[in-house]
Protein backbone atom coordinates (compact mmCIF):
# COMPACT_ATOMS: atom_id res chain seq x y z
CA UNK A 1 0.00 0.00 0.00
CA UNK A 2 2.76 2.48 0.91
CA UNK A 3 4.56 1.89 -2.02
CA UNK A 4 1.68 2.16 -4.12
CA UNK A 5 1.03 5.49 -2.49
CA UNK A 6 4.15 6.93 -3.28
CA UNK A 7 3.93 6.51 -6.91
CA UNK A 8 0.46 7.91 -7.33
CA UNK A 9 1.90 10.72 -5.21
CA UNK A 10 5.32 11.11 -7.70
CA UNK A 11 2.47 10.97 -10.52
CA UNK A 12 0.03 13.69 -9.12
CA UNK A 13 3.46 15.65 -8.70
CA UNK A 14 4.75 15.22 -12.15
CA UNK A 15 0.85 16.43 -13.51
CA UNK A 16 0.86 19.51 -11.81
CA UNK A 17 4.41 20.07 -12.95
CA UNK A 18 3.68 19.19 -16.25
CA UNK A 19 0.48 21.51 -15.98
CA UNK A 20 2.62 24.20 -15.40
CA UNK A 21 5.15 23.90 -18.06
CA UNK A 22 1.93 23.72 -20.99
CA UNK A 23 0.25 27.08 -19.33
CA UNK A 24 3.85 28.61 -19.97
CA UNK A 25 4.01 27.30 -23.09
CA UNK A 26 0.17 28.77 -23.88
CA UNK A 27 1.93 32.16 -22.39
CA UNK A 28 4.78 32.07 -25.18
CA UNK A 29 2.51 31.25 -27.41
CA UNK A 30 0.11 33.97 -26.96
CA UNK A 31 3.14 36.48 -26.63
CA UNK A 32 4.69 35.19 -30.26
CA UNK A 33 0.93 36.36 -31.51
CA UNK A 34 0.77 39.54 -29.82
CA UNK A 35 3.87 40.07 -31.76
CA UNK A 36 2.11 39.27 -35.41
CA UNK A 37 3.60 35.53 -35.39
CA UNK A 38 0.89 32.66 -36.04
CA UNK A 39 1.64 30.05 -33.42
CA UNK A 40 -0.49 27.67 -35.73
CA UNK A 41 2.81 27.56 -37.36
CA UNK A 42 5.09 27.58 -35.15
CA UNK A 43 3.54 24.59 -33.71
CA UNK A 44 4.13 22.87 -37.06
CA UNK A 45 7.59 24.00 -37.19
CA UNK A 46 8.51 22.31 -33.24
CA UNK A 47 7.09 19.45 -34.81
CA UNK A 48 8.67 19.63 -38.33
CA UNK A 49 12.22 20.09 -36.38
CA UNK A 50 11.10 17.33 -33.72
CA UNK A 51 11.32 14.81 -36.59
CA UNK A 52 14.35 12.93 -37.82
CA UNK A 53 15.45 14.21 -41.26
CA UNK A 54 14.59 11.34 -43.07
CA UNK A 55 11.02 11.13 -41.96
CA UNK A 56 10.08 14.64 -42.42
CA UNK A 57 11.34 13.98 -46.09
CA UNK A 58 9.19 11.18 -46.32
CA UNK A 59 6.55 12.90 -45.09
CA UNK A 60 7.07 16.09 -47.60
CA UNK A 61 7.19 13.48 -50.62
CA UNK A 62 4.05 11.61 -49.22
CA UNK A 63 2.34 15.41 -48.88
CA UNK A 64 3.24 16.98 -52.63
CA UNK A 65 2.18 13.51 -54.34
CA UNK A 66 -1.17 13.43 -52.93
CA UNK A 67 -1.53 17.38 -53.16
CA UNK A 68 -0.67 16.23 -56.84
CA UNK A 69 -3.16 13.66 -56.94
CA UNK A 70 -5.81 16.08 -55.96
CA UNK A 71 -4.92 18.73 -58.10
CA UNK A 72 -4.12 21.39 -55.32
CA UNK A 73 -0.64 23.52 -55.08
Amino acid sequence: GKRLKSFIERIERLEEEKKGLADDIKEIYAEAKSVGFDPKIMRKLIRLMKMEPQKRSEEDMLLETYKAAIGIE
